[in-house]
C-alpha cells in the first residue's frame, strides 16, 4: 500500500524498525541500511526488539545506493542540527534530496531510500524533502501529508506541555487520560504590547499554512516551475500582512511599522518557549534592541551591505520599471511585472538573475534568526524566525514582509489605475447585501475563543503507544451567510465571478480611511463562478465555502492514514488559511468594517482550464489549484490591487459592486470542545 509510505513520518527520532501509527506497522530495514548503531547490534537482537512491539511488518527493497558528491552533502548534514529553507546551502542540499526522491524509477524505490535516508538524515530535511516528492511524483501525489505538528508539536507547543503529555501518556490509563492545557499566554505577560497578537501569530493553524505554503511552491527544481508563482508569494504574504494590520486595529495598536532600516536595532523581543526535538536545546530568543551582523558561519560569508546592495539594486529595476536579465533587459508589465519581481524578491530559482539581484527576503530572514550568533561562537541555532513552521509566530516577521510588500506596492502604485471599462460588468447591477449569523443581528459577525483537541502521540518519540491530547484555546468565529441580489440586465445568463472582501471602516485614530489607505487593508474572505439568470437573482454562500480557508480538521486531521477513502483523498488539501481565523477578532464595542463585493464578467476571468471536483482547490486564492494554472485570469487582489483616482470607497463603485457597513463583535467567552478530539 503507498499509504505505507506516510508512516515514515511518524515518530521521527525513532528508527524505521520501530512500529509507526496506531496499527503498529514496522519496516523489515535490510541490515546494510541500518546505522551505525543498530549494525553494530546482532540483527536477532534487531529482530526481536521490533518484533516484540510489532504487530504488522513492511518489506523494503534493497536497491543501489547513491555514491556522488550531492548525495554525501545529504548524509553529511549534521542530524541535530536546525534546518532552514533561508540559508541557501541547506536550501541547496534539500533541492538534492527531493531530486533523488523524484528520481526513483518506481514506488518500491521511492519507498526503500526514504527508509535509507530516514534514519541518516536531519530529520527536519527528511520532512521536507519527502513532502515536496510526494506531492509531486504521480504516483504519490494521491497521498494526504500528516499534519506538520504530528510530527513535530515541539515547533509549535511550549516544551511544559509536551512534557506532561509525555507523562499521561506514559502512566495514564487510555480510559483515565486527560487533555493536556495549552496556557493561552505563554511567551510574554501583557507588560508587552505585543502580546495582544500572540492568539494571531502563535496560532497552529497559521503557522501550519505558512510551512505548507512553502513546501507547495518549494524554491528550487523543476517543482518551483509554477504558474504565477512569483505573483502568488506576493499575493498570500500581502494577505497576511492586511489581516495582522487589521487584528492590530482590533486591538488598538498601531499599524505595523516596516522594518526597513537594517542598521538600527530591533524594538521588538520576541522569547518562544519552545524546545527543538532535534537539537535537544530551547529555541534561541532574541532580545530588545537587537542588531543584525555580517554572518559567518552556515556556509554564510555575506554582510548587512550585502542585502542594502540587492535592496537598492531591486529599487532600481521597479522605478526603471526594467529588470535585469542573463540575457539582456526585461520589461515589468502590467500583466507580468509582479510575477517577475516575486520570484526576484523571494528569491527563487525563477528569479531572472539571481546573481545580481541575490537573495533578498530569504536572507533577511536568515540574518534576523541568526542575530544572536552571527558568526556561531556559541554554537547556537536559528531563532524562529528561520524556520517557514514557526516565523510568523515573531514580531519581526510582520516588519520584516512589511518592508516587503512595500517593494511590490512600490511597483503596483506605477500602474495605470483601473479604467471604469475595467471594472464593470455591463448591465449587472448589485442590489443589496447583507450577512447574517444564526441569532445574530444582520450585518454583525460575532468572534469568541474556541478550545480544541489536538492528537500529540505520533509526535512524542520512545514513548509508549497510545493517545493524549493537547487542548488549545484560539479565535474562533460564529458562521455566517452572505445574501446577495443582483440583477442581470441581459438577454440571457451570464457567469460571472464573485469577490468578497472585508476591510476596517477607520484607522488608528479612529478617523474613516481614505481609499488610498484603505484598499490595501482589505482581506479576502471568498472567491467563487456563479451564474446570473436573467433578470434577479438572489446569491447564498456559507462562510464554511470560503474560498480562502480549509477546515479545521483539514489543519489538524488525525485520522488514520487507512481511514481515509479514496475519494476523500484527492481532493484532501493541507494548504490554506486555518477556518477558524477566517475573521478578525473585533471588538467588545464591534468593530466598524466595510464589507465589499464585486461580481466581475467570467469571460475575462477564466484562464481556459477546467478542474475537477476531486481536484485540491478548496482553498485557491492563496494556495492555487494543484498542478493547474492559477483559477484567475485577473491580478491577484484585483481590483484592489492597483492606485486609484477615487478619494473614497464609494466613488470607487460601479455598478456590478457594492459596499455594506458591518461590525465585528467579540466576546471574551471560552467555548468548550463540541465534539470528539480531531
Amino acid at each position: 500500500m503507498a499509504e505505507n509510505l506516510l508512516l515514515l513520518y511518524d515518530r521521527p527520532l525513532e528508527p524505521c524498525f520501530l512500529p509507526k501509527g496506531p496499527e503498529k506497522k514496522s519496516f523489515i530495514v535490510p541490515h546494510e541500511y541500518m546505522t551505525a548503531r543498530y549494525k553494530a547490534l546482532p540483527e536477532q537482537v534487531v529482530n526481536d526488539i521490533a518484533d516484540y512491539y510489532t504487530n504488522d511488518k513492511i518489506p523494503v527493497k534493497q536497491i543501489s545506493i547513491p555514491d556522488s558528491a550531492k548525495f554525501r552533502e545529504i548524509l553529511s548534514f549534521p542530524r541535530e542540527a536546525s534546518f532552514s529553507l533561508f540559508i541557501p546551502k541547506h536550501r541547496e542540499i534539500a533541492g538534492y534530496l527531493i531530486a533523488t526522491f523524484t528520481g526513483m524509477v518506481t514506488f518500491e524505490d521511492l519507498l526503500a531510500m526514504a527508509v535509507y535516508t530516514r534514519d541518516r538524515i536531519n530529520p527536519y530535511l527528511f520532512n521536507y524533502g519527502l513532502s515536496v516528492a510526494i506531492i509531486h511524483r504521480p504516483d504519490t501525489q494521491h497521498l494526504e501529508l500528516p499534519a506538520f505538528i504530528q510530527s513535530f508539536p515541539y515547533k509549535f507547543l511550549d516544551g511544559k506541555v509536551l512534557q506532561k503529555a509525555s507523562e499521561e501518556l506514559g502512566v495514564v490509563p487510555d480510559s483515565y487520560k486527560m487533555p493536556i492545557e495549552v496556557p493561552r499566554h505563554y511567551t510574554a505577560t501583557d507588560l508587552e504590547e505585543e502580546q495582544r497578537l500572540a492568539y494571531f501569530r502563535e496560532d497552529i493553524g497559521i503557522n501550519s499554512h505558512h510551512w505548507y505554503w512553502h513546501l507547495v511552491y518549494p524554491y528550487s527544481g523543476k517543482e518551483a516551475n509554477k504558474d504565477r508563482r512569483g505573483e502568488l508569494f506576493f499575493y498570500m504574504h500581502q494577505q497576511v500582512i492586511a489581516r495582522y494590520n487589521f487584528e492590530r486595529l482590533c486591538n488598538s495598536l498601531n499599524r505595523v511599522l516596516p522594518w526597513s532600516d537594517w542598521k538600527t536595532p530591533i524594538k521588538e523581543a520576541y522569547f518562544p518557549k519552545l524546545d527543538s526535538q532535534v537539537a535537544a536545546r530551547v529555541w534561541p530568543a532574541r532580545m530588545e534592541n537587537q542588531l543584525i551582523k555580517n554572518l559567518n558561519r552556515d556556509n554564510i560569508n555575506m554582510a548587512v551591505s550585502d542585502l542594502i546592495q540587492w535592496n537598492d539594486r531591486i529599487i532600481e529595476a521597479i522605478d526603471r520599471n526594467q529588470v535585469r536579465t542573463k540575457d539582456g533587459l526585461m520589461e515589468l508589465t502590467e500583466e507580468t511585472g509582479i510575477d517577475v519581481l516575486g520570484n526576484m524578491v523571494e528569491s527563487s530559482v525563477l528569479s531572472p538573475d539571481r546573481n545580481f539581484y541575490g537573495d533578498l527576503h530569504n536572507m533577511g530572514h536568515a540574518f534576523i534568526s541568526l542575530a544572536h550568533d552571527p558568526d556561531n561562537r556559541y554554537l547556537e541555532d536559528s531563532a524562529v524566525m528561520g524556520d517557514t513552521a514557526t516565523a510568523m509566530r515573531d514580531p519581526v516577521f510582520y516588519r520584516w514582509h512589511s518592508y516587503i510588500d512595500g517593494l511590490f506596492q512600490r511597483h503596483k502604485n506605477k500602474l495605470n489605475p483601473y479604467t471604469k471599462q475595467q471594472l464593470e460588468f455591463k448591465d449587472i447591477k448589485m442590489n443589496d447585501v447583507f450577512v447574517e449569523a444564526p441569532n445574530g443581528v444582520k450585518n454583525n459577525l460575532y468572534t469568541f475563543w474556541q478550545k480544541s483537541d489536538l492528537q500529540l502521540s505520533r509526535g512524542l518519540d520512545f514513548r509508549k503507544w497510545g493517545s493524549v491530547y493537547a487542548r488549545f484555546t484560539h479565535l474562533q468565529h460564529q458562521p455566517f451567510t452572505y445574501n446577495i441580489t443582483v440583477t442581470n440586465d441581459t438577454g440571457g445568463e451570464r457567469m460571472g465571478t464573485c469577490r468578497i472582501f472585508l476591510a476596517p471602516q477607520q484607522d488608528e485614530r479612529k478617523v474613516d480611511f481614505v481609499f488610498r489607505d484603505q484598499r490595501t487593508m482589505f482581506i479576502e474572505l471568498d472567491r467563487f463562478t456563479v451564474a446570473l439568470k436573467q433578470g434577479p437573482n438572489t446569491i447564498k454562500r456559507h462562510s464554511k465555502e470560503s474560498s480562502v480557508t480549509i477546515p479545521f480538521h483539514k489543519t489538524f486531521d488525525n485520522e488514520t492514514i487507512s481511514s481515509i477513502t479514496q475519494s476523500a483523498r484527492s481532493d484532501y488539501c493541507r494548504c490554506g488559511w486555518p477556518e477558524h481565523m477566517l475573521i478578525p477578532k473585533g471588538t467588545e464595542g464591534g468593530m466598524r468594517c466595510q464589507l465589499f463585493v464585486m461580481i466581475s464578467d467570467y469571460e475575462l476571468d477564466k484562464v481556459g482550464e477546467t478542474t475537477s471536483s476531486n481536484e485540491c482547490k478548496d482553498a485557491m486564492s492563496y494556495c492555487g489549484v494543484k498542478d493547474r494554472k492559477y483559477p484567475d485570469k485577473r491580478a491577484m487582489g484585483y481590483p484592489f490591487d492597483r492606485p486609484s483616482t477615487s478619494t473614497t470607497l464609494n466613488s470607487f463603485l460601479t455598478s456590478n459592486m457594492i459596499v455594506v457597513s458591518c461590525k465585528i463583535f467579540f466576546n471574551d467567552r471560552v467555548v468548550q470542545p463540541h465534539k470528539q478530539p480531531l
